[in-house]
C-alpha cells in the first residue's frame, strides 16, 4: 500500500498505463543489491532510490579520491576519504528519504556474497573486475536471482540482464568464460565521464522493467554502445549448453 507522500512523489510513474499503482508497489517491496559504488554504481543507486526501490544495500569497499570525481556523480569534494558505499548512502537517502538505503563497506565474497544475494529480488553488477564479476554470476545462478550487468571504458559500454527464470537464457560466464580475460580499468585505459552515466542509467531501467514486470528486459541480448560513433550494437545470447555454471538450472 502506498501512502499519501509515495503517491504524490512517485506521481509520474504512476500516470503510466503500463506501470500504475501495481508497478510501483512491485518497487516498494523490492530489495536490490548493488555492487560497486563507483562510475556505474553512482546512477544506478540514485536512480533506483529516487524511483522508490524498498531496499537498497550498497556495497564498495573503496573510498572516493580526486580522480573519480570526473564522474562519479554520487560524491562531491567535501565526501574525499570516505567510504564509497556510505558516502553514497548519503547521497541517496536525500534524495529519498522513504526507502530503506544501507551501505557495506567491504568486499563481499564467498558465504556473505551468497547471502546477501540468496535475500536479494535482483543483483545489480556495477564492478570492474572479472573475479567479482564472475563469483557473483555464480552466486546469482545458485539463487535464482535475476542480474543485471553493466560496464564501461574508454568511450565504450555494454549492458545486459542474465535471468535463468526466463527459459533459454544465458548466464554471464556463458558470454565470457574465467579463462583469458584480464581486467583492464578506467585508471589504465581511461573513461570518458557521461559515459558510465549513460550505461548506469540503462542498467536502473533494467532493474525496475525486471522488478515491474514491465517491459522487454535485456535477457538473451548484450546491448554494446560506442559513445564516439553514438552507435549502438546488440547481440542475441544463448545459454551454453555445457556452461559450467548455469547448464544443470532449470
Amino acid at each position: 500500500m502506498l501512502s499519501d507522500d509515495e503517491l504524490m512523489r512517485y506521481s509520474r510513474q504512476i500516470l503510466m498505463p503500463r506501470f500504475d499503482v501495481a508497478g510501483q508497489e512491485s518497487l516498494k517491496a523490492a530489495r536490490v543489491l548493488v555492487l560497486g559504488s563507483g562510475g556505474l554504481g553512482c546512477p544506478v543507486a540514485l536512480y533506483l532510490g529516487a524511483a522508490g526501490v524498498g531496499q537498497l544495500t550498497l556495497v564498495d569497499d573503496d573510498t572516493v579520491e580526486l580522480a573519480n570525481l570526473q564522474r562519479q556523480i554520487g560524491f562531491d569534494q567535501d565526501q574525499l576519504g570516505q567510504p564509497k558505499a556510505e558516502a553514497l548512502v548519503q547521497r541517496v537517502r536525500r534524495i529519498n528519504p522513504l526507502v530503506s538505503v544501507d551501505a557495506m563497506s567491504c568486499r563481499l565474497e564467498g558465504e556473505a556474497l551468497a547471502r546477501q544475494v540468496e535475500v536479494a529480488t535482483l543483483v545489480v553488477d556495477c564492478t570492474d573486475n572479472f573475479n567479482t564479476r564472475f563469483a557473483l554470476n555464480r552466486a546469482c545462478v545458485a539463487a535464482g536471482v535475476p542480474l543485471v550487468s553493466g560496464a564501461a571504458i574508454r568511450g565504450e559500454g555494454q549492458v545486459s540482464v542474465f535471468d535463468l527464470r526466463v527459459e533459454g537464457s544465458p548466464c554471464y560466464h556463458c558470454l565470457y568464460p574465467e579463462q583469458g580475460n584480464e581486467d583492464l580499468t578506467c585508471s589504465e585505459a581511461g573513461v570518458i565521464a557521461p559515459l558510465v552515466g549513460m550505461i548506469g542509467s540503462l542498467q536502473a531501467m533494467e532493474a525496475i522493467k525486471v522488478i515491474s514486470g514491465v517491459g522487454a528486459p535485456l535477457v538473451g541480448r548484450l546491448l554494446i554502445l560506442d559513445a564516439w560513433e553514438m552507435q549502438w550494437r546488440e547481440m542475441k545470447l544463448a545459454r551454453d549448453p555445457e556452461c559450467p555454471v548455469c547448464s544443470g538450472a532449470c
